[in-house]
Parts: C-alpha cells; structure tokens; sequence
C-alpha cells in the first residue's frame, strides 16, 4: 500500500511540475498574436518566426555565444583547480575550492551587483566579453563539483601503477587522469552551458540592453506586447536542457555526478 501511495505522489507530483511547460507549449501554438491557451487556429508558425525575425535571431545568436564561451572559460578554470586540490590538498587548496564555490553561496543579485560596479569601473560595461566573463565565473561552480567527483573516483592505484611503470607526471595525467575524467568534464560544461542559456540577472546587470540574450529579449517584449514567439522560446529551453541532461543521464554516470556514493561501478 505505501508503494502505491508513493507512485501516486510521484505522479501526481510530475504532473503538478509538468502543467506549465504544457500550457507554455499550448501557448506557442495559437495561429495569431495572443497568449492563449487552448490555443486559438493551432499552428507551427511561431516557430519558424523565431529563426525568420532578426530581432529574435540577434538575441538567440548572442545566447548561443556567450553559453557556449561562458562554459569553455568555467571548465578551464575547473579543471586545473579541481587537479590541484586532488593531488596536493592542503589549506591552500580549501581555500581555493571554497573561492570556486562562492559564486553559488550568494544570492544571484548579489553577485550580479558585483559584477557591474567591476565591470562599470573598467569601463566594459555593457560588452559582450564583459558577459562571458562573468558568467564563466559565476558558472565555474558546476564543473568544478563535477570534475571532482570525477577525480574522486579515480582508483589511486592506476596512478601508483603508471608512476611505477616509468610515466612522468605530465604523461600520467595525459594517459591516466584525464580520459577517466573526461565525461565528467563535459558533464560540468553541459551544466554550465544550460544555466548560461537561461540565465538573466547577470546578463541584465552587465550588458543591460547593449547585449540581448533570449532571457533578456522576453523581458523586453513584455513591455510592447504579448506574442506566442515567448512561449517558442520557453519551449525550446525546456527541450534544449531536455536533451542535454537526458544525453548526460543515458551516456554518463548520472547518481554519480549528483553526488552519490552508491554509483554504478563502485
């Protein structure tokens, strides 16, 4: 009987989560320009208007852009960070581990505060770089965890093994470390990648309106009118972190990368 009632409550709880991703999805569908749901004359045409219209094509350009360079630039701080504090240790390297952390113990606002009077006094405010850089920051939290779970999980002795053999340092990390942690690696930038996609207070609060994001375009439209092209670009969020975390969950060791000691393999 408590089986049952825990299915039920999973599913009830799915669907409760679900309900607004479908009327988002209901939403893009009307055939004219109204928020509407059910949606009125049911059409695609709001889909192709996203990659047709060239003030959504900027905004969804500058949102690929900047994620993808964003969580290149979190990773390549990540990985060397999350090397060192595997190898060494040391009070150091709390230190360092607790700096890559620190972004995501304060409040979004806070940090976005930060980082516009920074940006404000080096006279890059409103910049695309100015963007990138700090959402990579902000961002370097996710595949720094990753990467060290990764690393944790690494058997010490293939390393003692390869040190016997001969290998130097550089090559053991080369041969041994980095193909074992490699799917975490990209883990931790798919993370990275789908926070920046979605991300607005940052954003907002460096670029302001120089720099359109899709988060930031939605805002603006707001202020003009209401189109179903909102709900198009809702809808591809959900299905872009859909695919993302679902290739993660199917290809990689996903319990493991939540954190879990119970993984598969262990």
């Amino acid at each position: 009987m408590s089986r049952r009632l825990g299915g039920l409550y999973v599913v009830v709880l799915l669907g409760l989560l679900s309900l607004p991703i479908l009327v988002v999805a209901g939403v893009s569908l009307n055939g004219g320009q109204s928020l509407r749901f059910p949606p009125v004359d049911p059409s695609l045409r709001w889909y192709g208007e996203l990659f047709r219209a060239a003030d959504w094509t900027g905004p969804l350009r500058n949102s690929v852009v900047i994620a993808a360079l964003a969580s290149l630039l979190a990773v390549a701080v990540a990985l060397p960070l999350a090397l060192h504090s595997w190898g060494r240790g040391g009070w150091l390297t709390r230190v360092l581990m607790v700096l890559g952390v620190a972004p995501f113990m304060l409040p979004p606002v806070i940090t976005a505060l930060g980082f516009l009077v920074f940006w404000v006094s080096l006279g890059m405010y409103g910049q695309m770089a100015a963007t990138v850089l700090s959402h990579g920051i902000f961002l370097v939290t996710l595949p720094l965890v990753t990467i060290s779970l990764g690393l944790v999980s690494i058997d010490r002795s293939l390393v003692e093994a390869a040190r016997t053999m001969g290998a130097t340092r550089g090559q053991v990390l080369r041969t041994v470390v980095l193909p074992l942690v490699a799917p975490y690696v990209v883990s931790g930038y798919a993370f990275a990648f789908v926070l920046s996609l979605n991300e607005y207070i940052i954003a907002y609060m460096v670029a302001g309106f120089t720099v359109e994001t899709l988060p930031i375009k939605i805002f603006n439209s707001l202020r003009y009118g209401y189109t179903p092209i909102m709900g198009v670009v809702s809808v591809l969020f959900v299905l872009v972190a859909a695919l993302v975390f679902g290739t993660i969950g199917a290809f990689g060791n996903l319990p493991r990368l939540l954190g879990s000691d119970r993984a598969e393999g262990r």
